[in-house]
């Protein structure tokens, strides 16, 4: 991003076809994240929102680690220099604003944090066996900011949130997967290639399909469910009478792959 100075941790962005690979490349430190970094991943997520072209986006990490969390002293200690995220930027949480396009995130050894928080944003995540967990705020005298508090219970249920983010424990990738937190354990090493084929089989999928499944199902989380169904009739409006709409059913007659353009 031009004028951010750089240092010694990065987020490097790789385009692949309609993909979007965004990846923490800071393994000196665990992969913390300082504040020009953050900038950066928001202005990845950006472009994955805008550019028409790209389609989904996976988060990775450089090194045996996905993030430690914040490098705080560069955040909240003497002489710490935020860089203002842009007006109308997407949130890496999803906060204020957040990335229309799927987002699959792939996990490995210390997640703690807002590595968790930015994994919830997303919609898949894919963890190494080695993966470890931990929201610590409380036991820092603060609360997650994120939006744990909330990803959490939609994610894991009442119980498993309330454990996990009272008790501030460390658990492993098998406990992630039973309350839901990940949507698959693989060995160490594939999470990436596992991330990156799964991004594909969305990407085959008509994009514009995938994006109003994603609204839809933020909509039931926020709204309710007489929300999600009175939005039925727009959703309707949008997709049926697409471009891709009519590929679809033109494919499956003639038993062939659709090749969706995004329209």
């Amino acid at each position: 991003m031009s004028g951010i100075e750089k240092t010694a941790g990065q987020v490097r962005r790789e385009r692949h076809g309609h993909i979007l690979k965004v990846v923490i490349d800071n393994p000196a430190k665990r992969n913390a994240f300082d504040p020009e970094m953050m900038a950066q991943l928001s202005a990845a997520l950006t472009l994955l929102d805008e550019d028409d072209d790209l389609r989904v986006g996976v988060l990775t990490a450089a090194g045996a680690h996905f993030t430690a969390g914040l490098d705080m002293p560069k955040f909240f200690g003497p002489g710490a220099k935020p860089v203002p995220r842009p007006e109308g930027s997407v949130d890496p949480f999803g906060m204020d604003r957040a990335c229309r396009k799927p987002i699959v995130t792939a996990v490995q050894g210390i997640c703690f944090t807002v590595g968790i928080e930015m994994a919830l944003a997303g919609d898949i995540v894919i963890a190494a066996e080695d993966s470890r967990f931990c929201q610590m705020e409380a036991k820092r005298g603060i609360a997650p900011l994120g939006g744990a508090h909330f990803r959490y219970i939609s994610r894991a249920g009442w119980g498993n949130a309330m454990y996990h983010l009272m008790l501030c424990d460390e658990f492993g990738a098998a406990e992630a997967y039973r309350v839901g937190l990940v949507q698959e354990v693989v060995p160490v090493g594939r999470q990436g290639e596992r991330a990156m084929e799964v991004a594909r089989l969305i990407a085959a999928n008509a994009p514009l399909g995938v994006q109003v499944t994603k609204e839809a199902g933020k909509l039931y989380t926020e709204a309710g469910e007489q929300a999600a169904i009175a939005a039925v009739p727009a959703i309707r409006a949008r997709v049926m009478q697409t471009a891709d709409a009519a590929e679809g059913i033109r494919s499956f007659v003639e038993r062939r792959a659709a090749v969706f353009q995004g329209r």
